[in-house]
């Protein structure tokens, strides 16, 4: 997979917030991202995905009680596996560029190399005085402080003088070599030894702050595939992508409420069908770095009652029977007083891809998760890729908020 691909055209594109209309310009820097699927080692998603977002969560909780000493095997009891499912970007370090296959995370704000392929120095590589470490919920690294230009797009997004840690260390990212973060800043807080009360610019500020890009946001598409490693996503940096989504955008505050409004956080409601309250008006997250859509524990309750799902222990997710999948209603989520329609088959992991994650090639089994905590505690969902596949997403550093749009895959048969 090669660096970004350009357009020639620059569009203005107005778009709505509540009955403000906005103007986002649209960019020509586009980032490539292909879907994998990790099938070296037999997954349970759901164990991987409630393990990183209890990390999250904890990892939060402590940072807010003013704990510096975060020991994250405190509370997550249990080993779990490589990423299981993940969106990959080609990104070159140095100059001339070494390319490197990074994780695109949300969830963190660290960038970082070496996890597979060794760092390679070059005349624009910098060491500084600093370690770096950062714990994720489903592996860790730790390494050098160097700082490096890091090219997006050659001759158009190169960002020079780049904060990126090399990895000494790393567990947990076996077939990639790092993560791009692009979360909120504040998470690099504590990340850097000594240097432990500074916060490290992502690579999205640095273009910003650069002129490099226009305005300090990323737009994001994902499509749904049945296929184990597909190039069939995009990073649009500084702006839009219209040709991704149909339609206006409908943007969300980020939330108040910790410690959801750590991250990318919002606000939602769920239902099921017309009439059935899955979840209330809660706080909960937006995340790159989750497979599936968790809930609340309640929530999840609900869901199970309404579709009549039962637990598979191979794989950890719900499972229907074919009956149960010819009544299965759609979910409609409300942000910010835009309602957005989950189909039944947005609902179902793709079937063809069923014995890669250790089920039954006949079995039908849904992406809906347990969360494995009670709603109203300020972290009651995280929508993961399950949900960005099916609706465009623009992460809006400058004007805290996220916005989501329909595209042609948010009402696809693909699963």
């Amino acid at each position: 997979m090669g660096f970004a691909t350009l357009s020639l055209s620059t569009l203005l594109l107005a778009l709505t917030v509540s009955a403000t209309p906005i103007v986002i310009q649209e960019s020509s820097i586009k980032l490539p991202l292909a879907r994998r699927l990790n099938v070296t080692s037999v997954h349970n998603l759901l164990r991987h995905d409630v393990a990183r977002a209890k990390f999250l969560r904890a990892k939060a909780e402590a940072k807010l009680s003013g704990v510096s000493n975060f020991t994250p095997r405190a509370v997550i009891e249990e080993q779990v596996d490589n990423q299981a499912v993940t969106y990959i970007a080609s990104v070159g370090v140095g100059s001339p560029a070494t390319t490197y296959q990074l994780l695109v995370d949300t969830g963190s704000s660290n960038t970082w190399v070496g996890a597979t392929a060794s760092y390679v120095r070059t005349s624009t590589s910098v060491q500084t005085s600093n370690r770096v470490s950062v714990t994720y919920g489903s592996g860790s690294f730790s390494g050098t402080e160097f700082t490096d230009t890091v090219t997006i797009a050659p001759g158009v997004l190169v960002i020079p003088g780049q904060s990126i840690g090399v990895a000494s260390r790393s567990t947990g990212f076996a077939g990639t070599d790092g993560i791009i973060g692009i979360g909120p800043v504040d998470l690099t807080l504590g990340t850097l030894s000594p240097a432990t009360n500074t916060l490290i610019p992502t690579v999205t500020d640095n273009a910003f702050s650069k002129g490099i890009i226009s305005s300090n946001l990323i737009g994001i598409s994902f499509e749904p595939t049945t296929s184990e490693e597909i190039l069939n996503g995009e990073i649009t940096w500084g702006g839009t992508d219209s040709s991704k989504f149909t339609g206006a955008l409908s943007f969300a505050p980020l939330t108040g409420t910790t410690p959801a409004s750590e991250f990318w956080g919002i606000s939602q409601t769920i239902r099921y069908s017309t009439g059935t309250s899955i979840l209330t008006e809660n706080s909960g997250i937006v995340d790159t770095g989750t497979t599936l859509l968790l809930v609340a524990s309640d929530a999840f309750s609900r869901y199970r009652t309404a579709t009549g799902a039962v637990p598979d222990n191979n794989t950890g997710l719900l499972r229907i029977t074919a009956a149960q999948l010819t009544n299965l209603k759609s979910l409609f989520f409300t942000i910010n007083g835009a309602t957005f329609e989950f189909t039944a088959n947005a609902q179902l992991f793709p079937r063809a891809l069923n014995t890669a994650i250790g089920g039954t090639a006949s079995n039908i089994y849904l992406i809906v998760g347990n969360l494995g905590t009670p709603s109203g505690e300020g972290f009651d969902f995280v929508n993961g890729y399950a949900f960005l596949e099916r609706f465009y997403s623009v992460f809006d550093t400058a004007n805290k908020r996220i916005g989501f749009a329909t595209t042609p895959f948010t009402t696809a048969t693909t699963n």
